[in-house]
């Protein structure tokens, strides 16, 4: 089944990443439902890049699609994951480990990480590109709940 999502998700993250990037929004959480799936996301507040370094577009998102009842966290880093390394997601004081696939980030406990989502202030996602940089975003979760039951109730 998580299989068939990914193949789903990379469709999606096609057209996402030409018509949808720009929806997103810097500390916020927003909601967009398509024809045939939904979701929500956001983009770092702050992005730790060392200097001279650069990157495609990073973001979050938690999307459904259409009368499925799971919801699927989704990390972009903008830059190729370091091949067999995990990121960390840190949210206030817990870990979670999420594995790559080449430019994304999965976890295999998606809610327990949402739930996670939910109660926290904060974000951080710590991960290494294929040359070895090591970033480390933060994203705000404040209004996360709002857009997550939105999800919930619109898709």
């Amino acid at each position: 089944m998580k299989k068939y999502l990914s193949i789903i998700v990379f469709c999606i993250l096609i057209v996402f990443s030409y018509s949808s990037q720009a929806k997103l929004e810097k500390g916020k959480w927003n909601f967009t439902k398509d024809v045939d799936y939904c979701y929500i996301g956001s983009i770092p507040q702050k992005i730790d890049l060392p200097e001279g370094k650069i990157r495609g577009d990073t973001y979050i998102l938690v999307y459904r699609i259409n009368n499925s009842n799971e919801a699927i966290v989704q990390i972009d880093a903008g830059y190729l994951y370091k091949e067999g390394k995990d990121v960390i997601v840190k949210i206030d004081n817990s870990l979670y480990k999420f594995y790559v696939e080449a430019d994304t980030a999965w976890t295999n406990d998606d809610k327990t990480v949402i739930y996670a989502m939910k109660k926290g202030i904060e974000l951080h996602v710590i991960g290494e590109s294929s040359r070895g940089t090591v970033t480390d975003d933060l994203y705000s979760l404040r209004g996360f709940t709002v857009a997550f039951n939105k999800l919930l109730s619109d898709c």
